[in-house]
């Protein structure tokens, strides 16, 4: 451990300075995106905000980790392919929060962006064997290893993108998901890994207050496919290198939350015949909040979720499989009856409907209102 302090240090000074670039830029941010016109207006019935909410505020996220990166790591190969890929995504958003562009194109910039990062060494070479009746402990993927590394990237980023829909939730989860990678980089020794994850969990922190319910600013596309694509390239670095299942599993319950919410969007429109990029409304934040959760309680679930999954991904890297999914299993039957145990005493308090929860800044949507996700 001691030889982990000065990675520790490293760690927290990085998450210190992305977080106050982050909270300092965010109200510049909101000024500007009032000039340029990357505002939420509410124009029909879908609004739930009533007045001019700004967005695009997924830019001070950028600059609180770009700055904090460039003080604190080399900028060897591959980080500088996951900086070039993270300007086009970071660029892409901006026009995208502006002149909400069509889903098409903005999929094709997303693989380019991807194909940079991976070209420049952000790839999965090795997945660890499932089979556990086969002699070889990893699969070698040859070429392989580039169509599915950029399928991972282009897969989270949206997955994170797909649940931006409260105030504060993608922010909210992303911090989370950067922690669990911080705590798993410095278990497993990595430091370049954990100052990544650091710097961009600080980002989100700074960004956080002025995004909780009742949001002062949206992220936008800007912020969501940022973190989307920051976390899925980071854990290529940080998880997929490892020649056991903490490679195959780790990443998967680190980012459990979004993935699953965009692997049952795609199976529930294509099983009614929709495009899978059609949007709707039966993401998971929209069934609590039909549940009657209100905004700021949907949240709280899903951060609790998220938790539990990312705990999860660190106990596996730890104490092994068995332990890990035991643990698993303990905490969702825990939160489980606590959450029985809350919405029963919820339901005891009113005896009508919760609708006024859904007005005003407490609306269903947040920010999944200003696009089609």
């Amino acid at each position: 451990m001691p030889n982990q302090l000065p990675v520790v240090g490293s760690a927290l000074t990085a998450l210190l300075v992305a977080a106050i670039v982050a909270l300092i830029s965010t109200p510049v941010v909101k000024s500007l995106a009032f000039r340029i016109g990357a505002v939420d207006v509410p124009k029909d019935s879908r609004r739930m905000h009533d007045h001019p909410i700004p967005r695009m505020g997924g830019l001070a996220i950028f600059f609180g980790f770009i700055l904090s990166i460039l003080l604190f790591l080399p900028l060897t190969q591959q980080l500088r392919g996951m900086l070039l890929g993270v300007v086009v995504i970071v660029v892409l958003g901006i026009f995208d929060d502006i002149y909400a562009l069509p889903a098409k194109p903005k999929f094709l910039v997303q693989i380019c962006a991807a194909l940079i990062a991976v070209l420049m060494g952000n790839r999965i070479d090795f997945l660890s064997n499932i089979n556990i009746f086969s002699d070889n402990p990893y699969w070698e993927l040859g070429w392989l290893s580039i169509p599915i590394s950029v399928l991972w990237i282009v897969g989270i980023t949206n997955a994170v993108n797909l649940i931006d829909g409260l105030d504060g939730l993608a922010c909210g989860v992303s911090t989370i998901s950067s922690m669990t990678l911080l705590v798993i980089a410095l278990i497993v020794a990595e430091p370049d890994v954990a100052i990544l994850t650091a710097a961009l969990a600080g980002a989100c922190l700074g960004f956080l207050p002025y995004n909780l319910n009742p949001a002062k600013i949206f992220m936008g596309d800007t912020g969501s496919t940022f973190l989307g694509f920051v976390l899925a390239t980071v854990s290529i670095q940080g998880l997929f290198k490892f020649y056991t299942i903490i490679s195959f599993a780790a990443p998967f319950l680190m980012l459990g939350l979004p993935i699953f919410d965009t692997c049952f969007a795609i199976l529930r429109r294509l099983a009614k015949g929709q495009s899978p990029m059609s949007p709707d409304r039966g993401h998971i934040h929209h069934r609590l909040i039909d549940m009657g959760f209100s905004q700021k309680q949907a949240v709280a679930t899903l951060y609790v979720i998220s938790a539990i999954l990312g705990l999860s991904a660190v106990v596996l890297t730890t104490i092994g499989v068995v332990r890990a999914m035991l643990f698993l299993l303990a905490l969702c039957v825990a939160g489980g009856l606590a959450a029985k145990f809350y919405l029963d005493r919820s339901g005891e308090g009113t005896s009508e409907p919760q609708e006024t929860q859904h007005s005003g800044n407490n609306g269903f949507f947040g920010e999944e209102d200003k696009s089609d996700k």
